[in-house]
């Protein structure tokens, strides 16, 4: 075989060939096959013998082991959480996606920071947590280490300021588009997202009044958005939005835009 691929290939056809063998009661014989890689399968090319006809014979300087059960049941009990069972309780304790569960195993630091970040949370809200954390590691966390060609071990942001990022999301400190902002500064400096928030002046505006007084300017300087939304055009609502964001340079929380646009426009 002249490539990995092949290798792949190879071992997928075999599977099939002999699952599709054994199910139409075909015998399966002890052989030695090659691949031919143009036409995707396997050929026979020679028969194999079994070990008696090698003459194989017991080791007599080896002597049977009989294990005693005790003493497997003992090492059992001393292994760590392997991964196929730290995958299955992340899915079903946790409720991560199997794909996500599996990327976060498939490295042990990464599946410890994860474990980490979650201890910090509240734990009647722990499955609602564990995505929000999974998805930040596997999303802006994960791309910024394959950038810079760092490891979750060297990388400045800690389980715990992770952690207190998502408190402020949480309780509407920060939008989404802050806290990624926050986020990547978290990563260039290790400095704590409270600490972030307060030197760049990036708390979110949840004031009903100061967000309806910017709402009002907003309607009153783009009557043709208005008159547009009015006509059934809802791009123009998505408009008017921008236009609040801009104008409180991102600060303000969209969920209330919209609900204070839709309520001025109605």
């Amino acid at each position: 075989m002249n490539s990995f691929r092949s290798v792949y290939r190879a071992l997928e056809f075999e599977f099939e060939r002999q699952v599709r063998a054994v199910s139409e009661g075909i015998p399966v014989h002890q052989e030695t096959r090659g691949w031919v890689d143009d036409r995707g399968v396997t050929v026979s090319q020679r028969s194999k013998e079994y070990a008696h006809d090698y003459r194989y014979f017991p080791e007599p300087d080896l002597p049977a082991m009989k294990i005693d059960p005790v003493w497997v049941d003992e090492i059992r009990a001393k292994l760590p959480e392997l991964p196929d069972a730290r995958i299955q309780r992340f899915t079903s304790e946790l409720g991560v996606q199997p794909k996500d569960a599996n990327t976060l195993v498939d490295n042990k630091s990464m599946a410890d920071f994860f474990e980490e970040a979650l201890s910090f949370g509240d734990d009647a809200k722990l499955e609602k947590r564990a995505k929000a954390v999974a998805s930040w590691l596997l999303g802006d966390f994960l791309g910024l280490i394959n950038a810079s060609g760092e490891d979750i071990e060297s990388a400045k942001v800690t389980p715990r300021s992770l952690a207190q990022l998502l408190d402020l999301i949480d309780d509407k400190t920060l939008s989404g588009k802050m806290a990624k902002e926050v986020f990547q500064e978290m990563y260039e400096t290790g400095n704590s997202p409270s600490d972030i928030v307060k030197e760049k002046g990036l708390s979110q505006i949840t004031n009903t009044d100061e967000i309806s007084a910017v709402v009002d300017e907003v309607v009153s300087q783009n009557p043709q958005a208005v008159e547009d939304f009015s006509s059934g055009k809802g791009q123009a609502l998505g408009f008017l939005v921008g236009q609040v964001m801009k104008a409180t340079r991102g600060k303000a929380n969209p969920g209330m835009v919209n609900q204070l646009l839709k309520e001025r426009l109605n």
